[in-house]
């Protein structure tokens, strides 16, 4: 069964052009060369919730955890930390329909 890596994060304060370089640059094709695919990314604009939900879909639970326990997604992750806060990650079966 498919999952989705669901992830939520703020952008670290003064950060925000770094933060959208890397994320565009390195992190997004980071996340496809180790095998998962993106599927969304949300802002929040109003509320106390967390500023950015990016969600990542693998074929399977199995994967997914293969996926995060690889040393190329530790540094992914580490380069990641440089620009954020509050950030965290679960896997979920993929629903239809936006998931929280």
């Amino acid at each position: 069964m498919a999952v989705k890596v669901i992830m939520t994060w703020d952008i670290a304060a003064e950060r925000d052009q770094e933060y959208f370089e890397f994320v565009i640059g390195e992190f997004v094709p980071g996340v496809q060369r180790l095998g998962l695919q993106p599927a969304e990314a949300w802002a929040t604009l109003y509320g106390s919730y967390p500023q950015i939900q990016v969600g990542l879909l693998a074929t399977d639970a199995h994967e997914a955890r293969r996926v995060l326990a690889s040393p190329e997604w530790g540094m992914l992750q580490d380069r990641l930390f440089n620009y954020v806060k509050n950030y965290s990650y679960k896997v979920v079966p993929v629903r239809t329909g936006f998931q929280f």
